[in-house]
């Protein structure tokens, strides 16, 4: 006989799989992970938390409706199954490539994507607005929202006020809470999935609701006590009392890797007519079915391009250090010497690089979970007593802690240092977790220090002057990726504040740079000199306190003036426009022009093709200088393939 079809062959989407039986289903679980394996050693990627749901994204897409369904994803990690089953598979090994498939879930990509995501903790929020606004159009039949979280994503307050709202609302909405290392579930087997599928059916439901309409014709005393022993009875069954206390009618917690479990619970939550939240909690293990993956969950949940058979990552090929790991280096350093700096990060110590000073002061590193908010406050808290802070945290990710940034630090002057890593284009991640933002962001911020080193070795010294300012707020930026290559002190020197400096001096343009585009400014001004327009080049360090006679300096005695920043517009360059334009420069004839990351976003795609897309090369510089002074350029730019 010749060999079967694959089942993944006979899936294009979901649809295709809802007549499946449960052993075809879990021969589709089989392949889907196997072509998750396969196309991650090509790309790149999430792997891990996307070989944890497959069968969850299998058994989700065979009960419900989707898209009509509305399923999301929280924070998209773990979309890669889902990708491949939606009508994706045939684009799938593009994934996170110039041109390709997003490594998040994103609405334009694909109607089987809801809701965009990249940022934890925002699907049961969203899940609720859906929901509400289905009760709003009174839709027959309603349709049901889905929502899957993860156990990380749960540490982040947002979650919890989702929940809290959604419970006070009654109004119908999934939620599935993918628990991968919280170890707050008994232990899951026969009688689990039994009491789960039991307190999930439909005529337990019945019951339950028939049972509270009688409790209602009881004193308010005992039908209050009545109601709470049913749900801290089920609670002590399952361990669900926190969602219950919600006003989450909990279900759990069952093995997210067994279908014959998975299904006919997912099947009794579709089928109920509750009109409240549901929680559906289920247990899996990140990298489940490839031993690697397995044996290391967190070196598989982001990895570069692999050997499938042997789970060897490749490596690049040795080169300078990165900035993460110069940062951890610079803070090293000035930790022993100064006892009372102390490290915090939410939910990243090894994308800071905080790991490794965990490792040298293990009492003195704080990680405090998806949580950006409080820790920001939490390190205001540590200044206010004495002790000096260090927030190292991505710079897309301070976003989440804005108004903690203004109320709490900023506005009490609390010395609170800010590490931003991944500070502009970030490569394959692409336009969610791009740093764009943070000089336009922190630029308001009354006394607030804002520095921004030209490389490594620089970044060494940045960190130098964060640790010895101690009456003032301050943040750096830094980017991401490999340095330049420079000799790094054993321990950075501090700056004086508010001062930039003078690389090369010339007659006819400036251009002032602000962090690691200065690389780019002295290219160009190589190239500018050698055609008979000689250029000043220089660092300004810091954009707040802005050095000011640095800027007259280069005002007076150039005709032209280029700022440069990798960041959006509304940054350096507007602080510098803004001085220039009190100052009366432009009065004078100055030809000023910023260099700031377009008013656009920019996708994923390899940092040097991203750049280039930008318009923040040395060329771009040159092209800028020449037409200022009145030479047209005409220069084609050819984006640079992915590495």
């Amino acid at each position: 006989m010749p060999p079967a079809t694959p089942m993944l062959d006979r899936v294009t989407f979901p649809a295709d799989l809802r007549n499946f039986s449960t052993e075809q289903l879990k021969q589709l679980a089989d392949e889907l992970r196997a072509e998750t394996i396969d196309t991650v050693s090509v790309t790149g990627g999430h792997l891990g938390s996307s070989l944890g749901v497959v069968e969850l994204s299998v058994a989700i897409h065979a009960v419900f409706d989707t898209p009509r369904d509305r399923l999301i994803w929280d924070v998209g990690h773990q979309c890669y199954p889902h990708k491949i089953l939606t009508g994706r598979r045939d684009r799938i090994r593009t994934l996170r490539q110039p041109g390709g498939l997003s490594g998040f879930t994103r609405r334009s990509e694909s109607e089987y994507d809801p809701f965009g995501a990249a940022h934890s903790s925002t699907s049961i929020s969203a899940g609720l607005g859906m929901a509400v606004a289905r009760d709003l159009k009174k839709e027959e039949p309603a349709r049901n929202v889905i929502a899957v979280i993860g156990d990380g994503s749960m540490s982040a307050g947002m979650a919890y006020e989702a929940m809290n709202n959604a419970g006070a609302m009654k109004s119908r909405l999934i939620v599935i809470l993918n628990d991968n290392d919280m170890s707050i579930a008994p232990p899951v087997g026969a009688m689990s999935a039994y009491l789960s599928a039991l307190i999930s059916s439909r005529s337990f439901l019945s019951l339950r609701d028939f049972a509270a309409k009688m409790a209602k014709r009881f004193p308010r005393p005992i039908e209050r006590t009545a109601r709470k022993a049913e749900e801290y009875a089920r609670g002590i069954l399952t361990g669900g009392t926190l969602f219950e206390e919600l006003g989450f009618y909990y279900v759990g917690p069952i093995d997210g890797h067994n279908l014959e479990h998975l299904l006919p619970v997912l099947r009794n939550l579709r089928d109920s007519d509750v009109q409240a939240p549901l929680l559906l909690h289920v247990v899996t293990q990140k990298g489940k079915g490839y031993a690697p993956a397995e044996a290391a969950g967190d070196k598989y949940h982001g990895v570069s391009k692999f050997n499938v058979i042997t789970g060897e990552q490749k490596k690049a090929p040795p080169g300078p250090p990165t900035y993460t790991n110069v940062f951890a280096k610079a803070l090293i350093a000035e930790a022993e010497s100064n006892q009372n700096i102390v490290a915090i990060t939410p939910a990243m110590p090894g994308g800071t690089g905080l790991d490794k000073f965990a490792k040298k002061f293990p009492d003195r590193m704080f990680d405090v979970g998806i949580a950006e908010q409080h820790a920001v406050t939490f390190a205001a808290g540590m200044a206010a007593e004495g002790m000096a802070p260090f927030c190292a945290i991505y710079s897309t990710f301070l976003q989440r802690g804005y108004d903690q940034l203004v109320h709490d630090v900023v506005l009490q002057s609390l010395p609170v240092r800010f590490a931003m890593d991944r500070a502009g284009l970030v490569g394959a991640d692409g336009a969610t977790h791009a740093g764009a933002y943070d000089l336009c962001y922190l630029s308001p911020m009354p006394g607030m220090v804002i520095m921004a080193p030209s490389d490594e070795a620089e970044l060494m010294h940045c960190v130098a002057t964060a640790a010895a300012i101690d009456d003032r707020p301050s943040a750096f930026r830094y980017p991401r990726g490999e340095g330049m290559g420079v000799a790094l002190p054993d321990r950075g020197t501090p700056w004086e504040i508010g001062k930039g400096r003078v690389l090369r001096e010339g007659s006819r343009i400036a251009i002032l740079s602000l962090g690691t585009r200065l690389a780019e400014a002295l290219a160009a001004a190589d190239e500018l000199a050698a055609k008979g327009l000689t250029t000043t080049v220089a660092d300004a360090r810091f954009m707040k306190p802005l050095d000011t006679t640095l800027v007259d300096r280069l005002a007076q005695n150039h005709e032209i003036l280029i700022t440069i920043e990798e960041g959006a517009a509304g940054g350096f360059g507007a602080a510098v426009a803004h001085h220039l334009a009190w100052t009366g420069a432009f009065d004078k004839g100055l030809k000023f022009r910023p260099m700031t990351l377009p008013d656009r976003l920019i996708d994923h795609n390899s940092p040097a093709a991203q750049l280039i897309e930008a318009g923040l090369t040395a060329q771009h510089v040159v092209n800028h200088a020449m037409n200022a002074v009145g030479i047209q350029t005409f220069h084609d730019f050819v984006a640079v393939p992915a590495q």
